[in-house]
């Protein structure tokens, strides 16, 4: 088994509108292998560069915090990472949950100072917010090598390119072209013609067809291979990216795979590493907290990953979020007819509904709310738990004495001597009696007298006079509690 180099791997993270998108187009426009890549489709986020007569495979990691986990998958799968930094914000909130990503996985990586082109660029401001944060440049008293680039004209990209292959050549990466072929599941998808589908990257051996993949608890028969841009291959070999179809689940993203020769074999490997379902660390609802039930379908497994992520961040004192269920595919019939029995709301993302799913709906009165950016739905889904808790009642307090002697009292009306403790006591205020701590009874304070004249509140320290209408007779001691009932 002859070990032979192979190409690199590469994951590109960074901070949402940092440039990393801008920097991938421009690199899949001039660098792609046998030219066009426009039959990509939106979930297979793995493709093969050409770089001085070298591939260089790279990932494309979404840059939004909710994807962190699809982002820590990225940097653990890749040989090297591109952290990209706009040149116009420097260091930014998701830089740092990237660099995180990468330093856990003990990746090396390169930096990327993007945006060069623009009118408020600064590099060097890039350059020393990341010195900030302990990233050490090559020239700033680190090793990091890094390259200011421009995705809109193309500078800096070259550059940037030899960095990677160089430091591929450092890392001396080889594979066995001839072994039986092992890697890891970048995405899985539900496809309505083709079904649970999956896009492997390859990091040893080769993929060929009649074999069979399994991952995880999901195998698939390998019928046909398609490469990255949807073309069908026989074989695929080192760090190449694939979509296969066919499998018997949806296997989740982030799984290794290998490969075995047979049904029977695939069946036996999927059986015994069948575990317990994973499920979501949602609350559970204590005594008095609102669930608020949830159906979740989006368009891929990693969505899901993604959306959990988000959504554990919602979260109310007297409310909670339960997914009820969640799903790889089109909202259906099924998914309406649970969210009718259990009061939930069905949450869409980068999928449509069923004809006779929606019809149901509309009779059942079920919302569909469908969503294709993920800050959105969360954003919706906190406006739904707050919207799920009842308005409750609370008293707030605004003042407080304490009765020194009752001088008169009827059958309502009582006139009391008191001392101040604490707050604003006003004409027209709701009262508790407090004896200790039991309430003895609620009334209204009807008039306030210090120094002989009627006041309409007391706010300082001393004796006062007041006639409070209550029920309930007052003693010695016994505080007078001023307050407002609020909403909340």
């Amino acid at each position: 088994m002859a070990q032979t180099p192979r190409p690199p791997i590469i994951a590109v993270m960074g901070h949402i509108d940092h440039g990393k998108s801008s920097l991938l187009d421009y690199i899949r426009k001039e660098n792609v292998v046998a030219g066009e890549a426009g039959g990509i489709t939106q979930h297979v986020s793995a493709y093969i560069a050409e770089h001085a007569g070298r591939q260089v495979t790279f990932l494309d990691t979404p840059g939004h915090e909710a994807f962190k986990t699809l982002r820590t998958r990225g940097a653990a799968a890749a040989d090297i990472a591109i952290l990209v930094v706009a040149a116009d914000e420097g260091f930014m909130p998701q830089t740092q949950d990237a660099l995180t990503a990468i330093q856990e996985s003990k990746t090396p990586f390169i930096v990327a100072i993007t945006k060069i082109d623009k009118n408020n660029a600064d590099v060097e401001h890039a350059k020393n917010s990341l010195l900030e944060k302990g990233v050490y440049l090559e020239g700033l008293g680190g090793d990091i090598a890094y390259q200011p680039v421009s995705s809109k004209t193309g500078e800096g990209v070259p550059e940037l390119l030899d960095l990677l292959l160089l430091a591929t050549d450092l890392l001396e990466l080889t594979a066995d072209p001839d072994a039986s072929a092992t890697g890891f599941v970048l995405e899985s998808t539900q496809d309505p013609k083709r079904g649970a589908s999956a896009t492997l990257v390859v990091r040893d051996g080769t993929l060929a067809r009649w074999q069979f993949v399994v991952a995880g608890d999901a195998f698939a028969p390998v019928r046909f291979i398609e490469d990255f841009r949807g073309v069908r291959v026989e074989d695929a070999g080192p760090s190449s990216p694939v979509r296969i179809s066919g499998f018997s689940r949806l296997p989740t993203a982030g799984a290794v795979f290998s490969v075995v020769s047979s049904k029977k074999e695939a069946e036996a490997l999927a059986s015994k590493n069948a575990k317990e379902p994973v499920t979501h660390a949602f609350t559970t609802a204590d005594d008095g907290v609102i669930e608020l039930p949830l159906i979740v379908k989006a368009d891929a497994a990693g969505s899901i990953d993604a959306i959990v992520h988000e959504l554990n961040k919602v979260t109310h004192e007297r409310a909670c979020i339960r997914v009820v269920s969640s799903g790889v595919g089109s909202v259906g019939e099924a998914d309406v007819k649970t969210a009718h029995a259990i009061g939930g709301t069905v949450i869409a993302f980068n999928v449509g509904t069923d004809a006779i799913a929606r019809e149901l709906a509309e009779r059942d009165s079920v919302i569909v709310l469908s969503f294709s950016i993920i800050y959105e739905l969360s954003e919706k889904v906190a406006e739904l738990l707050a919207a799920s808790v009842p308005e409750i009642a609370i008293d707030k307090e605004l003042g407080r004495a304490v009765v020194v002697k009752p001088f008169s009292s009827s059958a309502k009306k009582q006139v009391l001597g008191a001392r101040y403790v604490s707050g604003r006591l006003t004409v027209g205020n709701k009262v508790k009696i407090m004896r200790g701590d039991l309430e003895v009874g609620r009334g209204t304070i009807t008039n306030l007298q210090q120094a002989r004249a009627d006041v309409q509140d007391i706010t300082t320290e001393g004796t006062f006079g007041t006639e409070i209408e209550a029920r309930a007779d007052a003693s010695p001691n016994d505080e007078i509690v001023a307050f407002e009932t609020i909403t909340a």
